[in-house]
């Protein structure tokens, strides 16, 4: 395993963000035209779990997995954004990619594709199948970039299980404006036959999905229909049965990992040679930048004595009303929230449902992302809120505050990665 992005891969993924003048241009074409130049490895993959929606994608994801290796089996995962370095968007059977592994694989798509205008996410996403064909697996769990019908991952033309995670409003400006539409790319996963899992949904996002699986017969295991969930105080019950709630905290994950319950049950069902310890992999799931603390490092050191710093990448409205509902069970001490968004969010509809529990705002621009929203804009989408230059000057603007307290960081995953790597 690399222990950091090393200068080749780093040199590759450069040269591939240059070959496409969008950074999100959603089509197939081009994915399908290199997947032919590669040798097609979408054909001989290890049975595939694909899963789209707005919001819980990765935390599904992780859940799962976490349930899938604790019962020994080799799980490959394809997700995005990466946090710290571009490795953790693959994984082959328990392991990240090494850094020989990677440039090889980019290097060969460079090569395969030419000078042809193809974006970065479909290039690494054909790099990825590529290695996730060439290795023996158990089981594949990729994660849609964006959307869903027209996403680079959209290539699996018999998985073996779809999902369906919340769907909620974001990337409206690819998506389209309003949830109908957004449903109705989502649900551009479905595969005539294929099962797929739904998580809870709002009833116009859920009326789009079933009217597409219908016109697909794609046999739907929806929240609330074919099975149920519910937290019982120490515990998860899923169709009435006892589980350990998800090591992953906030009340959000209670319906993620429900999901994953869901679709553990179905993978077992439909391919019997699957073994998942699910108990075990609740206990054991981790998900970085998901409501993480950080209980040490140097952000953390620029705090007073007896602080306790949070990590979030929520960054749309859903996530913001989940994160709220969190805040509200955190009234034992004073909460500073410290945020930065891009400028494709509606910031004011993030922030909306965190207002009523900080005792103080401050807002950043995230350091070295060009699509971030400045300081200023950042700061006027909040009433109260103050504009730093970095995060370290908001850190030790908390120093004179009445304590012990708490910090949230909040508002992106790239700053969320930000973070994560200075500390």
């Amino acid at each position: 395993m690399a222990d950091g992005v090393g200068p080749a891969s780093d040199i590759v993924l450069d040269r591939l963000t240059r070959l496409h003048p969008k950074i999100i241009d959603l089509t197939l074409d081009r994915v399908w035209r290199l997947l032919d130049r590669v040798g097609n490895p979408q054909e001989r993959l290890p049975p595939v779990v694909h899963v789209a929606g707005t919001n819980g994608k990765g935390s599904t994801v992780a859940i799962l997995r976490a349930m899938a290796e604790a019962g020994r089996q080799r799980v490959h995962v394809y997700t995005s954004p990466h946090l710290v370095r571009f490795h953790e968007r693959i994984r082959l059977a328990g392991r990240l990619i090494d850094e020989a592994e990677l440039v090889a694989l980019l290097e060969h798509c460079e090569a395969a594709n030419g000078l042809e205008p193809i974006t970065f996410f479909e290039v690494t996403t054909v790099a990825a199948l590529l290695a996730f064909a060439r290795m023996p697996a158990d089981l594949l769990l990729l994660e849609v970039g964006l959307g869903g019908r027209l996403d680079a991952t959209n290539v699996i033309a018999n998985p073996a299980l779809s999902i369906i995670t919340p769907v909620s409003m974001d990337h409206m400006q690819y998506l389209g404006d309003s949830l109908e539409k957004i449903a109705f790319e989502k649900a551009g996963v479905l595969k005539p036959a294929v099962p797929a899992v739904i998580g809870p949904q709002d009833r116009r996002a859920l009326a789009v999905i079933e009217a597409r699986a219908l016109a697909v017969r794609a046999p739907l295991l929806r929240a609330g229909r074919e099975w149920t969930f519910e937290c019982g105080g120490d515990a998860l019950l899923f169709d009435g049965v006892r589980y350990p709630l998800p090591a992953l905290p906030g009340g959000h994950q209670i319906a993620n990992a429900a999901t994953a319950l869901a679709a553990a049950r179905a993978l077992r069902e439909g391919l019997p040679g699957l073994a998942f310890d699910e108990a075990r992999g609740l206990r054991q799931v981790c998900w970085p930048a998901r409501l993480q603390r950080l209980e040490e490092g140097a952000h953390l050191a620029r705090l007073p004595q007896g602080w306790e710093l949070w990590l979030d990448g929520g960054h749309n409205r859903a996530a913001g009303e989940a994160l709220g509902r969190q805040l509200a069970l955190w009234s034992d001490r004073p909460l500073h929230v410290i945020y930065g968004l891009m400028n494709s969010k509606a910031a004011e509809d993030f922030l909306a449902p965190l207002l009523p529990h900080a005792a103080s705002l401050q807002a950043l621009a995230i350091p070295g992302e060009p699509n971030s929203l400045s300081a200023e804009a950042a700061a006027a989408a909040a009433p109260g809120a103050v504009r730093r230059a970095s995060l370290e000057e908001a850190l030790l603007a908390l120093a004179d505050k009445p304590g012990p307290a708490r910090v949230l960081i909040c508002g992106s995953l790239y700053l969320a990665g930000r973070v994560l790597a200075g500390n």
